[in-house]
């Protein structure tokens, strides 16, 4: 302890000053990222890669037989290019020996030319790879599915048009009508079970049922609607596209994705009916899902039977709207046009669905003619079937 240590007053001592860090945390956190970032921009300059980051293929390459066609053209332009040089007319190229060339045949049927494009440089190379086999097939489209034939392009998939030779499609897919023996006049019997392709279960048991006389309507959103829609047409039956049109209270009861507005202009829901019409093939005509304000609307609903008739499909009006002008709309257009004149379901109870299948046969004795709708549930199928096997 030194003397001046002893002589200072209690209580004063001088702190000794404590010298403060040169870079704080956060400082050298920032130099990092800017470092980090320096070098980043380096080596973006230096690596000099315009397609970095696009996606690449590895393909088996046939490059001896790219190399000689390029070399053989090369050889050609080269002998042009001689013969012109410092003259003033041309008279064909220079007579000079050039060795034989072998001869580069032409591709395979089987094989198909792709370009690669060098990364770094940007050079662009044509190889010969093997076609995929799907592709052969693809161009053959004059031996395609029947369903092909009389469908056409459009925004979103094929819809059904009418094909070269005059066929529509609601006679190429329709089911024949076989008179009964000895009673070519006898009263016929329309039933149409509806709701089908969005459960599987549901569709597969009305398929199995149902005898093939029964027409089955087809929701247009099932992920598997295709291969049902198929299945049932192999077992006999004829198919009409449910088409989700507005309710009056919609949007609280909304049929689904796609529904046909009266809020929009014809051209939106020509679109809308377009997508509903791809969803699969193979159908006779339309029916309605739901659409009690729709159908009321003239100015909404003859722009959509218009586009129907002239694709060749028939319309079935489920007749559960009395203000429906489906009949006028479809009479004006010449349209193949029916109207559901009961519901066989709309109380499902196994006494009341017999009851109304007694009243569509009296129906049907008394002008000729009948249709029945029904929806897809268990006791309707069920009843229905036993029906179909005393009629």
């Amino acid at each position: 302890m030194t003397f001046d240590d002893l002589s200072t007053p209690l209580g004063q001592q001088q702190k000794k000053r404590r010298w403060p860090l040169p870079v704080t945390i956060s400082q050298t956190i920032a130099g990092v990222l800017s470092l980090f970032l320096g070098l980043f921009v380096l080596w973006v300059l230096v690596a000099n890669d315009p397609f970095g980051g696009e996606p690449m293929a590895v393909v088996p390459a046939n490059l001896h037989a790219a190399a000689a066609t390029k070399t053989a053209e090369g050889q050609k332009q080269a002998g042009a290019g001689a013969a012109s040089e410092g003259a003033e007319r041309y008279d064909g190229p220079a007579i000079t020996h050039v060795p034989p060339q072998k001869a580069v045949p032409a591709p395979a049927a089987d094989t198909k030319t792709v370009t690669i494009i060098n990364g770094k440089t940007g050079q662009r190379q044509e190889v010969v790879i093997p076609a995929p086999a799907n592709d052969a097939a693809a161009t053959d489209s004059a031996h395609g599915p029947p369903d092909q034939k009389r469908a056409e392009p459009a925004a979103h998939s094929a819809i059904p048009t009418i094909a070269a030779n005059g066929v529509r499609p609601a006679e190429a897919f329709a089911r024949p009508v076989t008179p009964l023996p000895g009673k070519p006049d006898a009263p016929r019997i329309a039933i149409i079970v509806d709701g089908l392709g969005v459960s599987e279960s549901a569709t597969s048991d009305a398929i199995a049922k149902l005898p093939g006389a029964v027409t089955l309507g087809f929701m247009p959103y099932g992920t598997d609607v295709a291969a049902l829609v198929a299945r049932a047409r192999a077992a006999g039956h004829e198919i009409l596209l449910q088409v989700p049109m507005e309710p009056f209270d919609y949007p609280d009861n909304d049929p689904g994705p796609q529904t046909l507005l009266t809020t929009l202009d014809p051209a939106q829901n020509i679109d809308r009916l377009d997508w509903l019409m791809s969803r699969f093939q193979g159908y006779v005509g339309l029916t309605n899902a739901m659409g009690a304000r729709f159908t009321a609307s003239e100015q909404a609903f003859a722009p959509v039977l218009r586009e129907t008739a002239k694709r060749g499909l028939i319309f079935v009006d489920d007749g559960t709207n009395p203000r429906s002008v489906a009949s006028q709309i479809a009479t004006a257009n010449n349209m193949p046009f029916a109207k559901g004149d009961l519901s066989i379901d709309s109380v499902p109870a196994p006494n009341e669905i017999d009851r109304a299948l007694a009243q569509l046969e009296m129906a049907a004795r008394e002008r000729g003619e009948a249709v029945g709708i029904s929806s897809a549930l268990p006791v309707s199928i069920e009843h229905i079937a036993k029906w179909a096997k005393t009629a």
